[in-house]
């Protein structure tokens, strides 16, 4: 059975390290020296070293003390309240999730209505202009979570990947709970209630096709506190090392101390940390020839030079109709009156709003495939409307 995923790996070790991030960079600690690989007598969860501030520097860089010391120049204090608002996890085991109830006829009208935009029908992912989003379902999830050991290499070099979704490749379903409600839906987040919440989640797992105490997650299915307690996913054991639990952060360092866990070719093999000369000679390494080089390309490489078909003129009707309405129609819509609020810097602060995206929840791009030239078309028209 696989038991590696390094991506998982390293966000949990992220998370770790910011933890322990604040001893080593916050100021001096006596118990934190200079260059540690450790902290309070244990190895840093990454393998990394901690440099504190101390005499205005960090390890070989220069920092500015004064900065350390607090204070805004922007802004304010958020209030307690609103801490509150955002500071909310929902765990495997229940912390954090409310009572409520939704159904999956329920979800399936919220999904319709605010999520279908982007991740697609049934889930299956946005494409086209409106590419980016993720699929939250490939099809049965049991089935598709046996894909997880699939690697492009050997007999199946040509074969098919992991098909990672969220039935099938998630751990845990209190993830999609809580990133539901705090996230969801992009340009709207923590306007859903829990009933709502617990009804996009019951649909979700529709799509997914899983089953919940021996029960599959039907049409008709109504998904509550006590009914998501009992939600195993196929793949809550599919990763290593054990990042939950009282004795998580202990059972990453012993994964890590041995570079045979995560497949590495250190050649000082097992928990001594390289930085240089660290990878074993394990590939061959193949140069092109001035005299001919590779020709047996599989499948043959192509030698057509032909010009990209024209696509006649740009109509950025067409694609605001494409890629933005879903979330302009009801806000900011073509022509409307608010967007004198958004134009008083000019017309090039709007482009480059709409290009880099905004923490408002306007993608970048608009989350589209658009040209440059394209998308503030597309920003002209729905300025003027016309």
């Amino acid at each position: 059975m696989f038991k590696l995923d390094r991506k998982l790996i390293f966000s949990a070790s992220v998370l770790a390290v910011a933890a322990l991030f604040a001893v080593g960079c916050g100021g001096s600690s006596s118990a934190t020296p200079v260059g540690s690989t450790s902290i309070n007598g244990k190895a840093t969860i990454d393998g990394g070293t901690i440099y504190p501030v101390v005499n205005g520097t960090t390890g070989p860089y220069a920092v500015n003390v004064n900065a350390h010391k607090g204070g805004f120049k922007y802004g304010k204090k958020p209030t307690q309240n609103e801490i509150d608002a955002w500071n909310k996890d929902v765990m495997p085991d229940g912390t954090g999730l409310p009572e409520g109830s939704g159904s999956v006829e329920e979800g399936e009208e919220l999904y319709e209505a605010q999520c279908v935009m982007c991740h697609g029908d049934f889930g299956s992912g946005a494409s086209g202009t409106a590419g980016g989003y993720p699929a939250l379902s490939k099809g049965n999830a049991y089935e598709l979570q046996k894909t997880m050991t699939n690697q492009r290499s050997g007999d199946n070099k040509d074969g098919d990947g992991p098909a990672r979704a969220f039935g099938s490749y998630w751990p845990q379903t209190s993830t999609m709970w809580w990133y539901i409600q705090s996230g969801m839906p992009h340009p709207n987040t923590k306007s859903l209630s829990n009933d709502e919440t617990y009804a996009l989640t019951a649909y979700i797992l529709n799509i997914n096709e899983i089953i919940i105490d021996g029960v599959e997650v039907d049409d008709d299915y109504v998904l509550d506190r006590e009914k998501f307690l009992k939600i195993h996913l196929p793949n809550e054991d599919g990763f290593v090392p054990n990042i939950d639990g009282p004795g998580a952060l202990d059972d990453v360092r012993k994964f890590f101390a041995n570079a045979k866990n995560f497949g590495g070719q250190n050649l000082n093999q097992g928990a001594v940390r390289c930085m240089k000369d660290c990878q074993a000679d394990t590939v061959k390494t193949v140069y092109v020839s001035a005299s001919g080089g590779i020709k047996d390309f599989n499948p043959p490489m192509s030698v057509v030079r032909d010009l990209p078909a024209d696509k006649g003129p740009f109509d950025p009707i067409a694609a605001y109709e494409a890629s933005c309405a879903a979330c302009h129609a009801g806000y900011l819509s073509p022509g409307a009156s608010e967007w004198a609020g958004y134009t008083g810097k000019g017309i090039e602060a709007v482009y480059k709003n709409g290009i880099n995206g905004t923490e408002g929840g306007m993608p970048a791009n608009g989350g589209s495939a658009l040209t440059e030239k394209e998308f503030k078309l597309v920003v002209d028209y729905l300025i003027k409307g016309k």
